[in-house]
């Protein structure tokens, strides 16, 4: 996973990735990539400005949504029950309503610790948002 991130091409496909969520997610407000190894929001777009706090702690956030103490106890269990070795996880997607915004986090499919959010208005067609996302997520391979 590492090699990919060295690669020149990594920066231009996420950046890639945010304008294709930004643009296609309906009513999307705002979207980015978060590299959880690192702990950094490599890339994001948003229709507003917004205090860098809030946008350092979007990367710990998703860290904690994936990859908190009790989520990876969760995933253990499901994997020693399943009968299942590897580092694949089983949380994929997480949809978070807030008062005003639907917040969707998606893993990527080969880079398991990176994760695209799209932020939208609460009244999105959330089906149409899996799929706009979903979509984005599957062509744009990093």
């Amino acid at each position: 996973m590492a090699t990919k991130r060295m690669n020149a091409n990594f920066s231009d496909q996420v950046m890639s990735l945010v304008k294709t969520l930004r643009t296609e997610a309906p009513d999307c407000v705002a979207s980015g990539v978060v590299d959880m190894s690192t702990g950094m929001l490599l890339s994001y777009e948003t229709v507003d400005s917004h205090p860098p706090e809030v946008l350092d702690l979007l990367a710990g956030a998703t860290l904690d949504l994936f990859q908190g103490r009790t989520v990876q106890m969760i995933e253990e269990v499901f994997k020693e029950r399943r009968g299942i070795s590897g580092d694949q996880h089983f949380f994929q997607e997480i949809l978070v309503n807030s008062e005003n915004l639907t917040h969707l986090f998606i893993r990527m499919n080969e880079q398991q610790d990176v994760v695209a959010v799209v932020v939208c208005r609460k009244s999105v067609n959330v089906g149409m948002l899996f799929a706009q996302a979903r979509r984005a997520v599957q062509s744009h391979s990093l």
